[in-house]
């Protein structure tokens, strides 16, 4: 993976101003990269020798950009994984998620949207916690099963505002999920969660707090994130973080929030 300063990073990860749906079975490498919509794919394992997806000539949008500088897009994240540009790749797992799971004593349904490389998804399988790992770009689907390897969660390239699973979850883990999200799509992210989760679940997890216009990452004022989980959730921890990578120092808190019914 590429190496870069925090200033360089943080003004790529801005590079320019979520998700879709595919689910590949390992039985079926014939399966193409993630669809603009649709019920989406479970990995259970990487074909043999499969990487990422070629890149294709992308179309221009009509607002004149390319849909690799849209980051409600794929193509936006496809490119920075396949060019190894990710500043936001913990490598590891943060503190406040082991606090977390270690007060826990149960062994929850999770799903971790938005899950990149999924460190914190194969970490939270080990723990023997149920652990679907979701992304809509093919390239982060791509460096996952790099990381996941064969493991006893599943892997699902999906739209996580199409995302139709069986059964609703214990736990929704959020780390560089929202501020990947454009403004325009945060409308329905409450609604979504809420959706998502059991009667009493929780969503755990790091959120983004500024007020810096571009992004991504696009950071949200303490009061829009209430209103955007209020409706749905009532906040039961908010903490600091000690531990951020350099693009969100100084920004992040650590919240729980409980699902209303």
């Amino acid at each position: 993976m590429a190496r870069r300063d925090s200033r360089e990073a943080m003004t790529i990860f801005r590079g320019a101003e979520a998700l879709e749906a595919l689910t590949l079975k390992a039985e079926s490498p014939k399966s193409g990269p993630c669809g603009r919509r649709g019920q989406g794919v479970i990995l259970s394992r990487p074909p043999a020798g499969q990487g990422p997806p070629e890149q294709e000539e992308k179309p221009i949008a009509m607002n004149g950009k390319p849909d690799d500088q849209r980051p409600e897009l794929p193509d936006f994240w496809d490119k920075r994984f396949n060019e190894g540009v990710t500043p936001w790749n913990a490598g590891g797992v943060p503190a406040a998620l082991a606090a977390y799971a270690a007060r826990r004593d149960d062994r929850p349904r999770v799903l971790v949207p938005g899950c990149g490389h999924a460190w914190e998804a194969g970490w939270l399988a080990r723990r023997g916690w149920e652990v679907t790992a979701l992304d809509f770009s093919a390239a982060a689907v791509a460096a996952a099963r790099q990381t996941l390897g064969d493991w006893p969660g599943e892997l699902v390239c999906a739209d996580f505002f199409d995302y139709a699973p069986a059964h609703p979850f214990d736990l929704i883990y959020e780390r560089a999920f929202l501020c990947a999200l454009p403004r325009k799509l945060w409308a329905g992210y409450g609604r979504r969660m809420h959706a998502l989760l059991a009667p009493g679940g929780a969503l755990a997890g790091f959120f983004l707090f500024g007020d810096e216009p571009k992004g991504p990452p696009f950071a949200i004022a303490p009061e829009a994130l209430e209103a955007l989980l209020a409706p749905w959730f009532v906040r039961e921890e908010d903490q600091p973080v000690s531990d951020s990578l350099p693009v969100f120092a100084g920004r992040e808190r650590w919240q729980v929030w409980r699902r209303l019914s």
